[in-house]
């Protein structure tokens, strides 16, 4: 008896452990389908660097707005045109084309009464010719420097954009007024009407969201919020007859420097207090100041000595005076694309210099029309243009 029990029980225990295996196996696939339908975790929004005035591309690095200008780091948008280096010509109202490769001219293009700047367009697609004293701005399609249809633009002095790509901004120097305009279509968007004299140059700060702006002929400084298109600040200068050019800020964003052409050296003023500023001796008629492609050097053209000063910003120092040969009047220009020539228009000798940054070596003398002034370089670095000359992010 007691071994038939024992064979009943044996089927019955074997019965339970296949039921309790089925069991587990389906608590597991019940958890693992409970784990399948759960959802993702939520991705936390990646905090920008710097709250950056609204639709302005991201800043790359806080601790320098000149990140994204290294040798050669073309955007995709340049990276096929030529380079060239676009002459504007005050006194002969024509523009002149020159090889960078060849140093020699190559096209003389015919635009409007007493062009000022050359200035590339935020989208990086464009070069509008600044004809002051004609009321027009004229475009030069930077791929094949043909010139377009002049847009008419009243005392376009120097031109500029906001960080955004939303507006483009006219400095009307003998208007005396800041002009937001369409970046295309260059239709007047808002007038700001200022009581300075002469604005001509300006930066930004490094959120983008103020600019710092050159009275020349009154010797001042105007602090411009740049999403309300309003002045938020003026000051005048500590120098008597001070005659303020151009404005470049400084890689960490904490101070602007501004070129005097009489005062015969730099103001340094914090943006963010906008207090009163210091001053640096560079030269006689410091006028253009230029960023290296490292963020460590700013070269400055004196153009009344003919000189170009270096000043260092980790050392916060000047470092060394370039004296070109024969002399000359250094203006306006930029810096190539590898970051190995300095170009800068001879305001008064009709002639363009190309120096060695390395070396401080004259490269090159070239002749051009009357009057050279806010030449470009282009194509450069960077990812868009805030105007002038060639600033780019």
């Amino acid at each position: 008896m007691h071994r038939n029990l024992a064979k009943c029980a044996l089927p019955a225990v074997l019965a339970l452990a296949l039921l309790a295996a089925c069991g587990a196996e389906g608590e597991d696939g019940a958890a693992k389908a409970t784990r399948a339908a759960a959802p993702a975790p939520v991705k936390k929004p990646v905090k920008p660097l710097v709250d950056g005035l609204p639709g302005m591309p991201p800043v790359l690095d806080p601790k320098d707005v000149y990140a994204a200008d290294r040798p050669n780091r073309l955007s995709p948008v340049v990276k096929d045109f030529p380079s060239r280096v676009y002459v504007p010509n005050t006194e002969s109202d024509t523009v002149s084309v020159i090889d960078p490769k060849t140093y020699t001219v190559i096209e003389t293009v015919h635009v409007g009464r007493q062009p000022q700047h050359v200035v590339p367009s935020w989208d990086l697609k464009t070069l509008w010719v600044n004809n002051n004293r004609g009321h027009t701005l004229t475009p030069i399609d930077p791929k094949t420097g043909k010139a377009g249809r002049s847009v008419e633009v009243h005392d376009p002095y120097n031109l500029y954009f906001t960080p955004n790509g939303k507006y483009a901004i006219v400095m009307a120097s003998l208007d005396r007024e800041l002009v937001f305009r369409d970046p295309h279509t260059m239709k007047r968007i808002k007038t700001e009407p200022v009581t300075c004299y002469g604005v001509n140059h300006a930066d930004f700060s490094l959120d983008g969201r103020y600019f710092i702006v050159s009275c020349e002929f009154s010797g001042e400084l105007l602090k411009v919020d740049t999403e309300q298109m309003k002045v938020v600040g003026q000051q005048r200068l500590p120098f008597k007859g001070a005659m303020p050019q151009d404005v470049k800020v400084s890689p960490d964003g904490k101070r602007f420097y501004v070129a005097d052409m009489m005062a015969h050296g730099m103001w340094i003023v914090d943006g963010d207090t906008f207090g009163e500023p210091e001053f640096l001796h560079t030269g006689k008629g410091c006028h253009g100041l230029y960023i290296g492609r490292d963020s460590r050097e700013m070269y400055i053209s004196n153009r009344g000595e003919g000189s170009v000063s270096v000043f260092d910003f980790q050392e916060n120092r000047l470092t060394k005076k370039w004296r070109l040969p024969q002399g000359g009047s250094p203006d306006m220009g930029g810096v190539s694309a590898d970051g190995k020539v300095l170009w800068l228009s001879g305001r008064y000798n009709s002639e363009v210099y190309a120096i060695d940054t390395a070396t401080g070596r004259q490269l090159a003398r070239i002749k051009v029309g009357s009057g050279p002034h806010g030449l470009a370089v282009y194509p450069q670095p960077g990812r868009y243009s805030l105007g002038h000359t060639g600033i780019f992010r």
